[in-house]
């Protein structure tokens, strides 16, 4: 991963923490002369912290470690960081002998100017690797003199979505090495009152468990921390491995007395919305599945054991039916079905019949799906109060039919014309994904990759249950007229039980006393207002508390999130449109020191008596482009310094390549 010249120590962050080292060896065991088992070719690693601070579901992480190079020579050290998709990095520092060198979030358009200079020195190298379902990787790394101390300390922030009822924190935790002062704290905060929580570790043993792991709740504070000592971290007693490999998994939710909660700090507000308890409103599915010859074997096998899982969890009032494309498009039925005990023995039959053959049309299966979702609601053959879904899956891309992409688009939003959502599930990598997931965006869905594993099928079945519980559709979010700045996205297709809806915004006028927020849907029976009267004067009281965690939190939180919303609205956005989205997510991300696919982090860092650059980039899932395209694909491995390029690799790329590369979107 770093330059061959010097023996390396990784310290890799996921998620919030992960360290890694050299490879593991088998088994060593303590001589009488060893060290304690914290000290690697000369470099040890004392101390390694991750503080979490959650307030409001707005999580603030740090994470710092500190090594020291005990040998007589100069030791490369690197920081091998991974962290959730969904963080925005903030900061990054880098400590040497007590001289800090600060990371500073640019433009990427001037971060790719220093870049190019660095380049025609010689001085510089890119890396990135592809991590996983959940994470994004980065690398920096730092020649140490002979007894210098080194100090890396990141900061990432996000908003902690509620899924299936919980918010979730989770980290990977790897050392591969003993560390001699090893702690993850976090600290929550909700105003509503901490409902639950929770802390589990696929490592965790009754010794650990009993001692080393503590959590605790209490209101509205709750408190997690894990703090092994070095023999307790030891894979046996006489051994100088660490046994803490594994995942480490921190979900908690809310009280939830009324359906809707606003808080307001410093002219800032954010309005979370999740009711409890209501009936489900019926929905009518339809599956339009790729059956393609490249769906042979596995995935075949996989997709079919989770539609019948899926089935197995399909409501009575429920309307279905499967869409089969390769070549040709083939129907289940000639319309949707009710979900009957006797049509889902029927529908299972015909899904273990299933075989794949053939091309791939898209754009022929989708058109047919929504067809059938329209002729229903049309012909009133589906109840009135009921909810539309179309849910596709493909491996791969349209080669049968019309298989140009932006037509492909074109055609099924004229199609839908906003009626319903398309969730698209790209299974597997040989996909365009940037397509899938623009065009579920355009229609009010959202796409999600299904990974080639031996888990596929419960990906498959989780996403599912995602959507299996409409409680509400057509929501709208409205605050006094004149009232509200700067609000983010206030209208949304459904509401779907175990999640949340959060708007947040600027006030207009700090000094009004009250103001009432509404939140409207369409319900299973009929249709629902829920109402929240805001006292401004009580909630900054209530909110003094919170001032044990972090300080503008929820004016960061409406950052985030309104970043997070000019993104998504950019990937479909053209010309002007796609110019102010992208100046407006500029300034926010510059403005609060974000790391977002228009900026950069640029790291000055001391190397042979020179200070040399290293970039940390933020990536996308499925590789859009960015000024930063057109640089070398491959630079010399033996460059001092690595640029650090959040971007993912291509999506045909293998995703642990060895050496040092910049991967560019193809």
């Amino acid at each position: 991963m770093a330059s061959a010249r010097w023996p390396c120590l990784i310290l890799a962050l996921l998620s919030g923490l992960a360290v890694s080292g050299f490879p593991r060896s088998p088994s060593r065991q303590l001589g009488k002369r060893s060290l304690p088992g914290a000290v690697v070719n000369g470099i040890e690693v004392y101390s390694t912290k991750v503080s979490c601070k959650v307030t409001s579901r707005f999580a603030h992480n740090v994470v710092t470690t500190r090594a020291v190079n005990h040998a007589d020579t100069a030791k490369e050290v690197s920081f091998d960081v991974e962290l959730p998709k969904t963080a925005f990095i903030t900061n990054f520092t880098l400590t040497i002998d007590g001289v800090t060198y600060p990371g500073n979030v640019k433009e990427k358009e001037v971060a790719k100017k220093q870049y190019e200079k660095a380049v025609s020195q010689g001085k510089t190298a890119g890396l990135v690797k592809a991590s996983g379902r959940k994470l994004e990787k980065f690398t920096v790394s730092v020649n140490v003199a002979a007894g210098s101390k080194v100090t890396f300390e990141l900061t990432y922030e996000e908003l902690l979505k509620r899924h299936k009822g919980k918010y979730e924190m989770y980290l990977k935790v790897q050392p591969k090495q003993l560390v001699k002062h090893f702690e993850i704290t976090a600290d929550i905060f909700e105003p509503q009152g901490i409902s639950t929580l929770d802390a589990e570790a696929s490592f965790i043993t009754n010794d650990l468990l009993g001692s080393a792991l503590t959590k605790s709740f209490s209101g509205k504070k709750g408190h997690v921390s894990f703090k092994p000592s070095l023999d307790q971290q030891r894979s046996c007693p006489t051994c100088a491995d660490s046994l803490l490999k594994g995942d480490f998994i921190i979900t908690y939710d809310v009280n939830r007395e009324s359906p809707a909660n606003v808080q307001i700090v410093n002219g800032y507000f954010v309005h979370f919305f999740a009711p409890q308890g209501l009936p489900v409103v019926p929905k009518n599915v339809v599956f339009v599945i790729d059956i393609s010859g490249s769906m042979h074997g596995r995935k075949m096998e996989q997709t079919k054991d989770a539609l019948l899982k899926i089935l197995d969890d399909m409501r009575e009032d429920d309307y279905l039916n499967f869409i089969l494309f390769s070549g040709d498009v083939t129907t289940w039925k000639d319309s949707l079905v009710q979900a009957t005990p006797e049509n889902i023995q029927k529908a299972r039959e015909f899904v273990r019949n299933i075989h794949d053959q053939g091309m791939t049309n898209i754009n022929d299966g989708l058109l047919r799906g929504i067809s059938m979702l329209n002729k229903a609601r049309e012909e009133h053959k589906v109840p009135e109060r009921s909810t539309s879904i179309i849910i596709m899956l493909t491996d791969g891309d349209a080669n049968m039919g019309e298989s140009r992409p932006e037509k492909i688009q074109e055609n099924v939003r004229n199609a839908i014309e906003g009626k319903f959502p398309l969730y698209n599930l790209g299974f597997g990598n040989n996909l365009n994904y940037n397509f899938l997931e623009s065009m579920a965006l355009e229609n009010h869905g959202l796409a999600r990759r299904i990974y080639e594993d031996s888990d596929a099928n419960l990906q498959l079945q989780g996403f599912y249950e995602e959507v299996a519980n409409p409680l509400l559709t057509s929501v709208e979010v409205g605050y006094p007229e004149n009232a509200i700045q700067d609000l983010t996205q206030n209208t949304y297709q459904h509401f779907y039980d175990g999640s949340e809806i959060v708007v947040a915004g600027r006030l207009a006028d700090e000094d009004m006393n009250s103001f009432k927020a509404d939140v409207k849907g369409h319900g299973a029976f009929n249709d629902l207002t829920f109402t929240e009267e805001v006292d401004m004067k009580e909630t900054e009281e209530a909110l003094k508390e919170r001032d044990y965690i972090f300080g503008n939190y929820i004016e960061r939180l409406w950052a985030y999130l309104t970043i997070e919303q000019l993104l998504e609205k950019r990937k479909n956005a053209h010309g002007e449109e796609k110019e102010n989205l992208t100046a407006q997510a500029l300034d926010l991300s510059l403005k609060y020191h974000f790391v977002t696919p228009l900026t950069s982090m640029v790291v000055t860092k001391p190397e042979d008596n020179e200070n040399q650059t290293a970039i940390a980039d933020k990536p996308g899932e499925g590789g859009h482009s960015d000024p930063l395209q057109g640089l070398p694909d491959q630079l010399p491995a033996s460059s001092d310094t690595l640029l650090l390029r959040g971007r993912r690799p291509p999506l045909h790329h293998p995703s642990s390549r060895e050496g040092c590369h910049l991967l560019q979107h193809r």
